[in-house]
């Protein structure tokens, strides 16, 4: 299911990750999730790492990423 919005950039965008917002380097529809490899459409992108610089796809996703960058896997 393809929920990324007409008529923006098409591709993957490339995006700065900030305490409690993104900022958009490049334009583009997309994320890729660091996780699972699944596009993040950015009107839905929810969490991410700011040290890590990476989108997850959702909060499992970035606890598995959490644990493992933590070393609690």
């Amino acid at each position: 299911m393809d929920t990324l919005t007409p008529g923006a950039a098409p591709g993957e965008a490339q995006i700065r990750y900030l305490d409690a917002d993104f900022e958009i380097m490049r334009p583009g529809r997309f994320v890729v999730c660091a996780v699972t490899g699944r596009k993040i459409a950015l009107e839905d992108l929810r969490y991410w790492n700011v040290e890590a610089q990476e989108a997850y796809f959702d909060a499992e996703a970035a606890l598995k990423r959490w644990k493992q960058l933590s070393g609690r896997s």
